[in-house]
Order: C-alpha cells, then sequence, then structure tokens
C-alpha cells in the first residue's frame, strides 16, 4: 500500500464527485491537479480550492491525450445523468472509451496506480437484486440511455486489458445514486429535482407510479469509500459496489422531502422514461469484507445538509418560496 505525500490527477475534478475529491485530498496533504471541460462540471464547485498551494486546475477534455507526471489518477470524467449524457450521446461514449484510453495510457506511462469511477448502469435494469458484482446486467445496447452504459462497461474492459496485457495498476468501482451539496442544479436527478421543486414551492415530479425504487448515498460515504479503494493492496481490483443498500421507493422520497422542506407541493406522475430501471440497490459485501468500508450518514441527515445547500443558492438568486408566504 502506497503512502504518504503523493500527485494525483482528478479528472472531471471540478465535476459533483470530483470536487468534494479534490477537497478531500487536499486535506489529507496531497498535490492535486484538478482536470475538467467544464462540460457538466463548474468553476464554483472548486473556487474555494483556487487558492491553495497544492491544489492546479487544468482545462482539458480527455478525448485528447495528456502528458503529466503523476502518482495516481481518479478518472471520473464524463457526464453521469441522462440530460447530460443524452445531451450529446456520440461525446458520452467517447469520454468513456477513448478517455479511458487515453488515461490509461498515462498510467502506463508513468506507472501510476488508477481508478475508474464506474456506474451502477453497467447493470441495466437488473433482473437480479440487490446487485452483486458478478451479475453481468441487462441493458439495452441500443436505447438512449446506451452511449452511457455501454460506454462504462466498454471502460472496465479496458482497464482489466490493461491490467492483464501491460501490468496496469487498476482499480473499479461501481458507484450507485449518491447525493449532497454540489449537485448539479439542472441535470434531472431525483434527489436535486425534488428538493428544488420542494423549495420552489411547486409540483414534484414522479416518473412512473413511483413504486421503483433507489438506494442513495451521501457523498461524503462515496468518497471515502473511493479513496479507500484507490489505497488497498494491488491485488484489489475490483470491481466494487460503492452505495448505500438501504432502499427506498420514490414516492417515500418524495413525501420526506415535502415533510422537510415544509413544502406544500403536490406529487403528480408522468410516464416513465425508456430503460428506466425498476430497482437499484447495491450487494457492498465485498466492499465491507475488502475495504472495511460502508456508508454512514443517514439519509435523513444527509438530505437535510442537501437542502440547506439548495436552500442557500436559491436565497442568493432569491427564487426560494419554502416559508416565504
Amino acid at each position: 500500500m502506497k503512502t504518504g505525500h503523493k500527485r494525483i490527477l482528478v479528472t472531471g475534478g471540478a465535476g459533483f464527485l470530483g470536487s468534494h475529491l479534490c477537497e478531500r485530498l487536499l486535506g489529507a496533504g496531497h498535490d492535486v491537479l484538478c482536470v475538467d471541460n467544464y462540460f457538466t462540471g463548474r468553476r464554483e464547485n472548486i473556487a474555494h480550492l483556487m487558492s491553495h498551494p497544492q491544489f492546479e486546475v487544468l482545462r482539458h477534455d480527455i478525448t485528447l491525450p495528456l502528458y503529466v507526471e503523476v502518482d495516481e489518477i481518479y478518472n471520473l470524467a464524463c457526464p453521469a445523468s441522462p440530460v447530460h449524457y443524452q445531451y450529446d450521446p456520440v461525446q458520452t461514449t467517447k469520454v468513456s472509451v477513448v478517455g479511458a484510453i487515453n488515461m490509461l495510457g498515462l498510467a502506463k506511462r508513468v506507472g501510476a496506480r488508477i481508478l475508474q469511477a464506474s456506474t451502477s448502469e453497467i447493470y441495466g435494469d437488473p433482473d437480479v437484486h440487490p446487485q452483486t458484482e458478478e451479475y453481468r446486467g441487462n441493458v439495452n445496447p441500443l436505447g438512449p440511455r446506451a452511449c452511457y452504459d455501454e460506454g462504462k462497461r466498454c471502460a472496465e474492459t479496458l482497464f482489466f486489458d490493461y491490467a492483464r496485457k501491460h501490468r496496469v495498476r487498476i482499480r473499479v468501482v461501481r458507484i450507485f445514486n449518491t447525493y449532497g451539496p454540489r449537485l448539479h442544479d439542472s441535470d434531472g436527478r431525483v434527489v436535486s429535482n425534488f428538493i428544488l421543486q420542494a423549495l420552489r414551492g411547486e409540483d414534484i415530479t414522479i416518473y412512473g407510479d413511483g413504486q421503483q425504487t433507489r438506494a442513495f448515498c451521501y457523498v461524503d460515504d462515496l468518497i471515502g469509500g473511493m479513496i479507500a479503494m484507490m489505497n488497498a493492496d494491488d491485488d484489489v481490483t475490483g470491481p466494487i459496489n460503492l452505495g448505500n443498500p438501504h432502499e427506498i421507493s420514490m414516492q417515500t422520497l418524495a413525501q420526506q422531502i415535502i415533510t422537510l422542506t415544509g413544502a406544500r407541493s403536490r406529487i403528480v406522475n408522468r410516464p416513465l422514461p425508456e430503460d428506466d430501471p425498476t430497482q437499484r440497490c447495491p450487494d457492498i459485501t465485498r466492499a465491507r469484507q475488502v475495504l472495511g468500508w460502508e456508508p454512514c450518514v443517514p439519509l435523513e441527515e444527509g438530505l437535510r445538509r442537501t437542502i440547506a445547500y439548495f436552500a442557500e443558492r436559491l436565497a442568493e438568486r432569491s427564487e426560494l418560496a419554502v416559508g416565504a408566504e
């Protein structure tokens, strides 16, 4: 296990997860190079880090080669919400596949350890519940979500081929639904959607009958899992699921957010999007056994922190409706 001061590259470092990861790594005393093309990443996510003497930012698209000297690479670059990854599906596939090739090539050249932020979308609309790492998934390769699902699946293939053929030291984590401060407020993810609709006094929109389930992991827990995976022994390659194993229906989540915000919002139903999974929940047995990791922030506490973040953003823009009557 490598310890001590490191030079660490975080691709997608100005995004939701990336900015929290950069912050945590700087707090541990490392030099951090944040790379982002700002398609979904935002400068405001890393503004508070810009004056840090060990933090550097580079605007770059990883579909193009990158030549830097680093000890570790966290490859997070890719739009992660359907609204964003379906906006330009060809580019989404390219950043997953060509971006992975470029980052793996960099890791091979400099001898860096590299972690791939994969996704629970690997499993598609699962026939197995909860999802274990051995499950190979039920993915539609031709549907509107395929650019992301299949792009991430191909990236995993590349990671393991580079490990086998070139002895690159890889890590692969499959990230399940994560939420918290700095979620993009226009990416269409369910937690940010529900919170913003409630705070604005709007109807809360549920797609389908509301009985579909997800399991939500607070961002601080998730970042801890990623770092634990990177710091594990070299024989730990993954894939390993990272997420919260406690399921909740969309109907129940909406009701909980209405209660926590004090909103008067109604719940309205809309047709379920194509290929939207009805169940998504991780089996984290492997993470517990191999990494000694599991999430510890309860959903209610995490939602309170996230609601406070969005309430502050809306107040700054004078859009806050809850409690304004």
